[in-house]
């Protein structure tokens, strides 16, 4: 029984370790690569905490190299989600009545874990399965998700320690009880922090969960749960689960339980989850959760007042950080019309020096695209390009899938405004420009705001601070994650909380207190000391 009111280590942002030349923390990746490289895995979908394995096995292989084979992972059935989905309902009763600091405990020695002995480990799976570069690995799989991990277990004490008033004789209290059923985690490929966030968040605070990663990151998935194993985390909290989008869904949101879903994906698909939640209301005991971050046409705005290598240098690192695949990547520039030529040439100086393939080579600055579907949509837009009247391939444009799935950073410039790669989402190493005349600052802000559906991330460049202020205001919706005179990537958890808005999601901002309130289902309880024996009030005497 606790007899204290307990106060959490206050969570600091994990230090990002640099992986300089001959450093101990390069040493030990480089040794963690060479070890999962060495051998072959069995991944099973893990289910009450025993592993499923079905024999349909899939082949993981590096998107950089694809004669080498990772392992394979075990692709399950309708059959896997009802035994997760009765996992789930089983474990909670046991999980939400745990004392509070224990499950926080639990999430802080998982991060202790993650930071500590399974560093190299996860970085290496990271790197391997997601062809991420050391650095873009580093400030995912680890520093941001041991972030997520810790300033969660804050953001919980922070709302439990909101309570209301009470008046003389009256004790008022409010609980913040789970969710009623199970929640469904759905994740992407390339964030491994993403990964780990999306169940995490909801189980801290209470609820069971059953989770569902992309295809693409199962092999940093299984190290995800592996960490939480070892943590503490008790059978059925968490269940990974490995099957098809569409054979999870149809059963998931057909069952009475289903209580909240936790995306992150594209805007198609959860315009699709939310439509089918809708159709089946009724089904349910109570109004799911829908918290969801989608896609992005991340944008640029450049002020005359700019500094040129700032902008080249912001383009560089925004755009093509892993390759674009990142939903707050920058791909789309506005830049007038007197700074062009000179961010031009530094943005031109600065892509030739790209170095591209392998993520094991650590002079590689630029990797492979996820998969093949990926690299066939992106090479697509860029081969339409080249065609096209009004677009010009300034920089890249060249694409080989013979050994991985490489993309050269490609930026094209455009005399329309509209032009596709201007308004649609690519998720890859493409950036449009659109040279606006100096004069059109303004206007060009109303085009900006108007031309995508999207409203995710953004930057404007000026050292015009009435620019900015004009900027900041105009383009108040375009961005749940406005950036002054830096690129548009790389949210902190605790310092910049990360969501979007339009079609961008929910913007319920990861990375903040806001999200996990959304986890949570508060109960109000009054307590009276002195009730009251007559039902008579002073008014009814007789005047």
């Amino acid at each position: 029984m606790s007899n204290a009111f307990f106060d959490v280590p206050v969570a600091k942002n994990e230090p990002v370790l640099s992986y300089g030349p001959d450093s101990p923390e390069k040493q030990a990746l480089k040794a963690a690569i060479q070890a999962m490289k060495s051998k072959t895995v069995e991944i099973g979908s893990i289910i009450g905490g025993q592993v499923h394995t079905t024999g349909n096995k899939i082949a993981i292989r590096p998107p950089h190299e694809l004669g080498h084979l990772l392992g394979h992972y075990h692709k399950g059935s309708g059959e896997l989600v009802n035994k997760a989905i009765e996992a789930a309902l089983a474990a909670k009763p046991a999980w939400e009545n745990m004392p509070w600091q224990e499950r926080a405990a639990i999430f802080l020695k998982a991060a202790d874990l993650l930071a500590g002995p399974y560093r190299a480990k996860m970085n290496a799976a990271t790197m391997l399965c997601q062809s991420k570069n050391a650095y873009q690995a580093e400030i995912d799989a680890v520093a941001e998700l041991c972030d997520f991990f810790r300033f969660n277990v804050q953001y919980m004490t922070e709302i439990y320690k909101v309570q209301p008033e009470s008046s003389p004789g009256v004790w008022n209290r409010m609980e913040y009880r789970a969710l009623e059923g199970f929640v469904f985690a759905l994740t992407p490929f390339n964030f491994t922090s993403i990964a780990g966030n999306l169940p995490g968040a909801p189980a801290l605070m209470g609820n069971t969960v059953v989770w569902k990663p992309a295809e693409t990151q199962i092999y940093s998935a299984i190290v995800i749960m592996e960490i939480l194993e070892e943590a503490g985390l008790p059978p059925g909290v968490i269940n990974l689960l490995l099957v098809d989008g569409p054979v999870a869904g149809d059963i998931i949101f057909g069952h009475p339980d289903f209580a909240g879903l936790h995306f992150t994906g594209s805007t198609g698909v959860f315009q699709h989850l939310w439509q089918t939640i809708g159709k089946n209301i009724a089904k349910y005991k109570s109004y799911p959760r829908i918290v969801g971050e989608t896609g992005g046409k991340d944008f640029v705005m450049v002020h005359p007042s700019a500094f040129p290598v700032q902008v080249a240098t912001a383009l560089s690192r925004g755009a093509f950080e892993f390759q674009g695949q990142k939903c707050s990547a920058a791909s789309r520039a506005y830049i007038p019309e007197s700074l062009w030529p000179e961010v031009k040439v530094q943005l031109q100086r600065d892509l030739s020096s790209f170095k591209m393939g392998s993520p094991e080579d650590f002079r590689n600055f630029i990797n492979a695209v996820i998969d093949e579907r990926a690299f066939d949509k992106i090479s697509n837009y860029i081969a339409q390009a080249k065609e096209d009247p009004d677009a010009q391939i300034i920089a890249g444009g060249y694409c080989d899938k013979s050994q991985g799935y490489f993309i050269e950073p490609t930026v094209i410039v455009t005399q329309n405004p509209k032009y596709r790669t201007m308004c649609e989402e690519i998720f890859g190493p493409v950036l449009t420009i659109y040279v606006y005349p100096d004069d059109q600052f303004e206007a060009t802000l109303e085009l900006l705001d108007s031309t995508s559906p999207y409203g995710l991330t953004g930057a404007i460049f000026s050292r015009d601070r009435q620019a900015i202020n004009v900027a900041t205001e105009k383009l108040r919706h375009s961005a749940g994650n406005f950036y002054i005179n830096d690129k548009p990537t790389g949210a902190v958890v605790g310092q910049q909380p990360f969501g979007g808005a339009r079609g961008s999601g929910t913007n319920d901002k990861a990375g903040s207190v806001l999200n996990l309130y959304r986890w949570v289902s508060a109960r109000a309880i009054k307590e009276n000391f002195l009730t009251p024996t007559d039902y008579q009030y002073p008014f009814m005497g007789q005047a």
